[in-house]
């Protein structure tokens, strides 16, 4: 299943051809359906639609619609129908033109103060204007299908430029990881023999209150102690699982944006973890570096679905 992105843009037109029979043919009533979705990052699925008013029952089809193919994101959708140019106007013929003259002089016989008919209405009455076009919800729905299908494509292709960038910085961040590794025994084996030979100095001044045994049982208690502070095998046991559990869920696909987060906050907790035990500048610089690649990471899951 791919990743998506929340982040999309689509946009879908329909414009039915008047068939032979059809009154659209005679009246140009044909409409131009027009439907764009755009949709961004959001913790849930927030929809707002910006439809015409004779557009608005469309509404609890189009959210039921979306609702079942999108999971997160602040989803727009915006929709317009046109009846037409007007170049399928078709001229009034003539008996019709003089039964609606003569209608109008009839009626106006009676009352007298009764309004003249426009242009406009002449042509609706004759036939020769579409007047507002019939709403085709089928096609309408149709349309809308479509329209979420482009949006998902749309947020699939991105969502595969940010698992690409995504599974880059994974591989970073374990080089980086195996850059400490070694680090650490080096640590402790260069601190325990610091410890020996602060000993042997005090050995060399004591005034014999103290047996060798204990100040050098005492010397090995302190190299323990700071190589238990200083360990980061657990931290870096535990960043690498993360990772290879992003690296799964980036392979799975799907509705995977909350557990990514959720795996992006404990790699920031084992990457501080690691600073803070840092005996060395080059502990600090690995934890620095893992620390903006995490950052980076952050960003980009925080647009995936």
């Amino acid at each position: 299943m791919p990743v998506y992105s929340m982040t999309g843009y689509a946009s879908v037109q329909h414009s039915p051809p008047p068939t032979d029979g059809d009154a659209s043919a005679s009246t140009g009533a044909t409409a131009r359906l027009g439907l764009e979705i755009r949709s961004v990052n959001s913790r849930f699925l927030d929809l707002s639609f910006r439809l015409p008013e004779e557009l608005r029952q469309l509404e609890p089809g189009l959210r039921e619609l979306i609702t079942r193919h999108i999971k997160r994101g602040k989803v727009e959708v915006r929709a317009s129908q046109d009846a037409g140019d007007g170049s399928s106007l078709q001229t009034p013929n003539h008996q019709a033109l003089q039964k609606i003259a003569a209608l109008q002089d009839k009626i106006q016989d009676w009352l007298p103060n009764a309004k003249a008919l426009s242009v406009a209405d002449v042509l609706r009455m004759a036939g020769g204007s579409a007047g507002p076009a019939q709403l085709d919800e089928a096609a309408w729905m149709q349309l809308a299908l479509n329209g979420v299908e482009a949006l998902r494509e749309a947020r699939a292709r991105e969502g595969a430029r940010l698992t690409e960038m995504l599974q880059g910085h994974i591989a970073q961040l374990l080089g980086l990881a195996e850059q400490a590794v070694p680090l650490v025994p080096q640590l402790v084996e260069q601190q325990r023999q610091r410890f020996l030979d602060r000993w042997k100095e005090a050995m060399a001044l004591a005034d014999g209150t103290h047996l060798p045994e204990v100040a050098q049982d005492r010397a090995l208690t302190e190299a323990t102690a700071f190589a238990i502070r200083i360990d980061v095998a657990e931290e870096l046991t535990r960043l690498r699982s993360h990772l290879d559990e992003i690296s799964r869920l980036l392979l799975k696909g799907g509705d995977i944006g909350k557990r990514l987060d959720f795996l992006i906050q404990e790699l920031h907790r084992e990457a501080n973890t690691l600073g803070s035990k840092s005996a060395v500048l080059e502990m600090t610089r690995i934890s620095v570096d893992m620390k903006v690649l995490i950052e980076q990471m952050r960003e980009q899951v925080q647009n995936i679905e």
